[in-house]
């Protein structure tokens, strides 16, 4: 708009437009500009001019007289007039809803009673301490407490407040995954432990880990290894014991007051004490015409005094009175003073608690303790329809199990947690555990937990198929809390081998929720189990071939490229070509491609594509077909064909067509046309294009963020723009990447991709004449080949072998350079070759006898004929640099302007990289002869 009429620009005009006022009073490159406006094709300067000039014209002048698109001279364009945002992107609302997610807090139903003194002392205590544990016994409310005190505390810690719940966690080695998982941490790695003290090192939250005390020992591991590493980190423990590390904190949590024996109360005089409190407002909850009077004050005392003041155990008392009256409750509990009578060592409020619930649950009615016993076997929060499913018999209607679960909702046996996207209900753990005994007692037990593993393998199954078409978030709500029931379901069935094949069904089709859920490593181990000899015959090759699959891919991502990895999807491979299934051969060429790139096996990746294309044509699969592209490119980038390699690359971009439902990332594990634009980038700055690489470079690094994909920003600023900030010698914008990057895959755990990132904060130390960059390069390195990752790695040795001569220690870089040459050879991976013979033609040039610097001279000249055939224009300014310096110092100057003069000149951008200054300024030092060469370029060694 423009004095409210609507101004009409083209659509590249538009683009150009919003990339000059997303940074006003910058500096925007043309090719950035025109990377942004014409992606997908090459165009013409002019046809930036044109646009530009448009937009002027439908600008007009700013109200001072001058336009608001300034020039700078041969660089780009500058947007001059202030601009003020009023608005938010998508990207922005993305990421502050990102933010607003600053706890996993359940919703609290009712008021906290009688416990200010307790949250007034713990808040205090935790100001000084870092570790607090509320210590009592169950139903005591410890739950409750730390919940209440959590919330509100929200505001008060930068990187939020998480609620961990560890009551369904029986098996002690998934205490991490459960803490990882509630702060939704994606970990790509096996020591996942690990993974959250390293997320944690620079943030600032409280975890709130719920009933510790029967997975006790890993809890204090875990405490201690993050506590040891996060500073800014507060974590509040329930418990019936200590958790025992140092620096803890323990507060004994009393129960609730409650009136000392005495004849006689008033209503007002018990209702201070605040046992009573709490029992009259759960009582008027379930009771409307309840209330505490002068005359039933006394046997309300008497009941509350009874229960110990546990508030559990009052909250299951006092619903009762919809049906019984004050005194007939308490004629009912004395009744159950013998339960106390009868035991001789261990916390009465226990028994009290015990003999509480025993009462509870005798009162109900047949068919409500039915439902209540069976309703033991969800370890976590399940739905109303989970419900009817495990426990309502064939042939019995769903309304009567439905008008159950509110009765006991109504009785506080069964909780209830309301959220966005519907209702779901739980068992407190003490009323699980002891209703999970009656459930024993009755024979149900197996039947019940076969029925519970039944109803978990359909909803896998279903939750599968709707994965592709449901928004994340609703099929989050829905599926994303089952792990817990899964990982019971399968305990159940393959302990003992009470239902071993069922165990391995569950195994199958849960495949897809550790995928989602990023929970790699204990994908593996389950994996592993249901691939175990002993369960072959129970296996059909269907489900060999997912396990194989998932196996394969759970590996890669938490260990690297080992050679498991390319048995696996093989063997997976097998399977799905003797089943013609070919979605599933499609996936594992895929992965086997991805495994040969990380091998640095460019040729049998090569290969593999090919496989890929042909089966994706047959299938008439038309985006697997055009995706394969970028794989292919890939591979011939490495190769060293770069000419092929763009092709590849660009007939991508231009075919792909964005999913409608569901992002391919989940099927081709990153964003294909951003991955592809990323490869180009690269082959973009070999072929002599930097500006236009790094532009290109920073498109895919925007979409990377804005996809919010783990793997995604890593391969953006790995692969992609950190190197290239680094090739051209932008050492500010590295460090900015850098900085990001390594705080990323240390929250992400990926430990791959964290020794690559290190060998780009190497590489960086060096290039700042940092000499600590040498060791951390060659540990990162190691790193990598130990796994067989191999990828890049030529050309970073040829970098610390460049850097070992720079210091001095010319040997040891003759050696690592020549180890780095064998390695481009023997894989295949020759798009550095050309950089690799320059670096050790210059460590041959500081041995100053004439042999040597013929072999100099004549590797040089390799490196240069090599970078020719690749068409890799920025190698071979490198190395015609390194030619005419060397000739400079063998007092052959007069050649020197010969060989560097036509490779400078046949640049079209990038004057302002570290590679172009150099050329430029030895071509400066040569004076009149430089000039001439440079305006002529009639030279060709």
């Amino acid at each position: 708009m423009r004095d409210q009429t609507t101004v009409r620009v083209g659509s590249r005009a538009l683009e150009i437009l919003a990339a000059l006022i997303e940074r006003p009073g910058e500096l925007v490159g043309k090719a950035e500009l025109v990377s942004r406006a014409w992606p997908d094709t090459f165009v013409e300067e002019s046809n930036l001019k044109v646009n530009v000039a448009a937009l002027r014209r439908a600008l007009g002048d700013a109200p001072d007289g001058t336009q608001y698109i300034a020039t700078v001279s041969g660089r780009g364009y500058r947007f001059v007039f202030p601009v003020s945002v009023s608005g938010q992107s998508d990207a922005s609302a993305t990421a502050r809803s990102q933010d607003a997610r600053a706890h996993n807090l359940p919703v609290p139903t009712t008021r906290l009673v009688g416990r200010d003194h307790s949250v007034d002392a713990i808040r205090r205590t935790l100001e000084a301490s870092r570790l607090l544990t509320i210590v009592g016994p169950g139903g005591v409310g410890k739950t409750r407490l730390a919940l209440a005190i959590a919330g509100r505390l929200t505001a008060a810690f930068e990187h939020g407040v998480w609620f961990v719940d560890l009551a369904a966690v029986n098996d002690a080695t998934l205490v991490p995954t459960s803490i990882a998982t509630a702060m939704g941490l994606r970990v790509h790695s096996a020591n996942i432990k690990a993974a959250i003290a390293a997320f944690a090192a620079d943030r600032e939250f409280m975890l709130v880990l719920d009933n510790c005390e029967h997975v006790i020992e890993s809890v204090a591991a875990c405490t201690e290894t993050l506590l040891a590493a996060a500073a800014r980190v507060r974590i509040l423990a329930t418990s019936r014991e200590p958790i025992r590390v140092p620096g803890e904190q323990v507060y004994r949590l009393p129960p609730l007051d409650a009136p000392p024996e005495m004849s006689r109360l008033s209503a007002a005089e018990a209702l201070t004490f605040p046992a009573v409190e709490l029992f009259v407002e759960r009582a008027a909850g379930s009771c409307d015409d309840f209330m505490l009077n002068d005359g039933n004050a006394p046997v309300v005392a008497e009941i509350c005094r009874r229960l110990d003041g546990l508030a559990l155990a009052i909250e299951l008392a006092a619903p009762r009175l919809d049906a019984f009256s004050a005194s007939e409750l308490l004629g009912f509990l004395a009744e159950q003073s013998h339960v106390l009578s009868d035991r001789r060592c261990g916390d009465s409020r226990h028994h009290t608690l015990a003999a509480t619930l025993g009462w509870s649950y005798g009162l109900l009615a047949e068919p409500e303790r039915v439902l209540l016993r069976r309703l033991s076997v969800f370890a976590g929060a399940f739905s109303i329809e989970s419900a009817c499913a495990v426990a309502v018999d064939r042939g019995r209607a769903r309304s009567d199990c439905i008008h159950a679960v509110a009765n006991l909702v109504a009785k506080s046996l069964v909780s209830t947690e309301r959220g966005e996207f519907g209702t779901q209900y739980r068992l407190l753990d003490t009323t699980r555990t002891y209703v999970q005994q009656k459930l024993a007692e009755s024979g149900e037990d197996d039947s019940l937990r076969h029925r519970h593993a039944e109803h978990l393998l359909e909803l896998a199954k279903r939750a599968e198929a709707e994965w592709k078409i449901r928004p994340t978030a609703h099929w989050l709500a829905d599926y994303g809390r089952k792990m817990d029931d899964i990982r019971s379901a399968l305990r159940w069935a393959l302990s003992g081998n009470r239902n071993a094949a069922l165990g391995v069904a569950l195994t199958v089709a849960a495949l897809p929720f550790w995928e989602h859920l990023s929970l790699m490593e204990e994908c593996r181990a389950a994996v592993e189990i249901a691939l175990s000899s002993r369960f072959t015959k129970l296996r059909n090759a269907g489900d060999d071939m997912k396990l194989q699959f998932a196996y394969g891919t759970a590996l890669l991502h938490t260990r690297g490229p080992l050679l498991e990895v390319q048995a696996a999807w093989t063997k997976a491979l097998g399977c799905a070509e003797s089943l013609r299934d070919t979605d599933y051969r499609l996936r594992c060429l895929w992965g086997l491609c991805d495994y040969f790139t990380w091998t640095g096996d460019h040729r049998s990746a090569l290969a593999m594509a090919e496989k890929f294309r042909v089966l994706a044509t047959d299938r008439g699969d038309v985006d697997a077909r055009n995706n394969v592209d970028r794989q292919t490119g890939t591979a011939l980038r490495y190769l060293g064909e770069l000419a092929e390699a763009q092709r590849h690359l660009e007939r991508m971009i231009a075919r792909y067509i964005p999913p409608v439902a569901r992002s391919d990332i989940a099927r081709f594990q990153l964003d294909p046309r951003s991955a592809a634009r990323g490869t180009l980038a690269n082959v973009t700055w070999l072929q002599g294009h930097p500006e236009k690489a790094v532009a290109m470079a920073q498109r895919q690094l925007e979409e990377a963020r804005a996809a919010q994909h783990a793997l995604a920003l890593c391969n953006a600023v790995v692969h992609t723009t950190c190197p290239i900030a680094l090739l051209t010698g932008d050492l500010a914008a590295a460090e900015r990447l850098l900085v990001g990057i390594e705080a990323h895959v240390a929250e992400h755990a990926m430990t791959v991709w964290s020794a690559m990132s290190r060998c780009l904060r190497a590489e960086w130390l060096l290039q700042s004449g940092d000499a600590s960059g040498l060791p951390m390069l060659r540990s990162a390195l190691d790193e990598l080949l130990a796994v067989h990752f191999r990828m890049r790695c030529p050309f970073y040795m040829g970098i610390y072998a460049a850097a070992l001569g720079t210091r001095g220690d010319v040997d040891a870089g003759r050696t690592a350079i020549d180890e780095a040459i064998a390695l481009s050879a023997s894989t295949g991976e020759t798009w550095c070759m050309p950089e690799l013979l320059r670096i050790k033609a210059d460590l041959l040039s500081k041995e100053s006898t004439h042999r040597t610097a013929e072999a100099a001279e004549a590797l040089y000249m390799q490196a240069l004929d090599l970078a020719r055939r690749q068409g890799a224009l920025s190698w071979e300014l490198r190395a015609a640099t390194a030619l005419a310096d060397h000739w400079l110092r063998t007092d052959q100057g007069a050649k020197a302007a010969g060989v560097l003069a036509p490779v400078y000149r046949r640049f079209k951008d990038g004057f302002a990289t570290c590679d172009l200054l150099k050329a430029r300024t030895l071509l400066n030092g040569l004076g009149d002869a430089g000039k001439r060469r440079v305006a002529t370029a009639s030279y060709a060694p």
